[in-house]
């Protein structure tokens, strides 16, 4: 097979360079997830991965980086639609955790994070947590196995620091996992 690789290269769909932003408030919860379920929406429709969205905000209600699921297309399976965000917001930022010069972060995703996403938002530096559809609704939905969490996950992250809210736009964003699952789920 000859030498080991040394790099990791995963990237955003081109439709990302596409995304209007200027202009749009995001000062709310729910324009945060609509964004959010927004991705998760584009990334299904342009089968470049997973019906899932996520976006990094700062304390002031501006988008820092988004990302989309990229398992598929990237051969990744750590290439979840939060991952993808946190690792963008990481590298703008030029700090693995976010939230370190004292300023509040916030995560808005399209589904409540699988143990996966769940266990890099403890580190990431976060300060909130805003979620669209339930595990629940990902896995009746989707072929998608969310994995074991805690079974008081969100007095976990709030203990830690981290605020939770749910069920943003759940309607919605259970429109685009329905989609997602009516399709066939695995393509890109």
């Amino acid at each position: 097979m000859g030498m080991l690789p040394l790099q990791l290269h995963l990237t955003l769909p081109p439709w990302v360079h596409e995304l209007d932003l200027s202009g749009r408030d995001f000062a709310g919860d729910e324009a945060k997830v609509a964004l959010a379920i927004e991705l998760a929406r584009r990334n299904v429709e342009a089968r470049s991965g997973g019906p899932f969205g996520a976006a990094i905000f700062d304390d002031r209600d501006r988008v820092v980086a988004v990302g989309v699921n990229r398992v598929l297309p990237q051969n990744c399976s750590v290439a979840h639609a939060e991952i993808m965000a946190f690792a963008m917001a990481q590298q703008r930022l030029q700090r693995s955790r976010l939230n370190e010069d004292g300023r509040k972060v916030v995560l808005a995703t399209s589904a409540q994070p699988c143990c996966q996403c769940y266990g890099a938002s403890v580190w990431a530096g976060i300060d909130r947590l805003l979620i669209g559809a339930r595990s629940e609704d990902t896995e009746s939905l989707t072929e998608f196995d969310e994995g074991p969490l805690p079974e008081d996950w969100i007095g976990e992250l709030e203990r830690r620091g981290i605020e939770v809210v749910r069920d943003l736009r759940r309607d919605e964003a259970c429109t685009v996992l329905k989609a997602y699952g009516e399709l066939g789920g695995a393509f890109y």
